[in-house]
């Protein structure tokens, strides 16, 4: 019997430390914002081409991503596309203390199908439901996601929200109203220009007045319930020189 939990309890013993192996081979686990897909992608391949493990990517909108940590998901990174849902995580306690700090900063754009491009000036009283015709406006969903939270904002200070709050397209992410213009299933959408820029079906109708909305910034903070080893200097190499270059390479600002 005593052999028998002796052999319990060196398997045991042995599945954790295969286990931690195995985290540890694999990279740091990040969630960040659907919007930071392709250049969170191209920072991950530059910090494996170092000779580390790449880490592991999780892409959605930063709503549904602060959800997950706060319900104990083992990521090692956030990388939020506003500051109120990386606040709402360190109310729970669930950031590494001093390990946060801004990446990157975007613009918000209205766009169109590149086949069908509206002809519409942004600007005070702009008359956006008669631009929409008989279609939607393509928005993340103005309650939660980011975008779609600075989208209401925007069209609520040049006074225009009343035109289009009843003809929405509420998307899941910034990333899913995007392909609602893309497929001309929305005749206009608001997305970062980072979005915009990524594909090739829409065009920029034009941009919002950064005083329209708050400041888009994008936060980054390890997460308590990671334990990778690289976690912090995949946060540094994110914040330095080469990683500020990958995120300026695909249209993102500075802080």
């Amino acid at each position: 019997m005593i052999a028998h939990f002796r052999l319990l309890a060196t398997w045991l013993l042995l599945s954790m430390s295969l286990s931690h192996a195995a985290a540890q081979a694999r990279g740091p686990v990040v969630l960040a914002a659907a919007s930071m897909q392709e250049a969170m992608t191209s920072a991950a391949d530059a910090w494996a081409a170092r000779g580390h493990a790449r880490p592991v990517l999780s892409f959605a909108a930063s709503s549904a991503l602060a959800r997950q940590i706060r319900a104990g998901a083992p990521a090692d990174l956030f990388v939020s596309a506003d500051e109120d849902w990386m606040d709402e995580v360190d109310k729970d306690g669930r950031l590494v203390s001093g390990s946060r700090a801004d990446l990157a900063a975007n613009r918000l754009v209205l766009i169109a199908p590149r086949a069908r491009p509206a002809r519409l000036r942004i600007g005070r009283d702009m008359p956006i439901g008669k631009a929409l015709g008989a279609g939607r406006l393509a928005l993340a969903d103005p309650d939660a996601v980011p975008a779609g939270k600075y989208g209401k904002a925007a069209l609520t200070a040049l006074g225009v929200w009343p035109q289009v709050a009843d003809r929405l397209v509420r998307a899941a992410n910034v990333r899913a109203a995007l392909v609602f213009v893309e497929r001309n299933e929305a005749p206009l959408g608001i997305v970062y220009a980072t979005d915009a820029r990524a594909s090739r079906d829409v065009t920029v109708v034009g941009v919002f007045p950064p005083s329209t909305h708050a400041p888009i910034r994008y936060p980054v903070a390890r997460v308590k319930a990671g334990r990778h080893k690289d976690a912090e200097d995949f946060r540094r190499f994110l914040l330095s020189a080469p990683g500020r270059a990958i995120f300026a390479r695909f249209g993102f600002a500075s802080r």
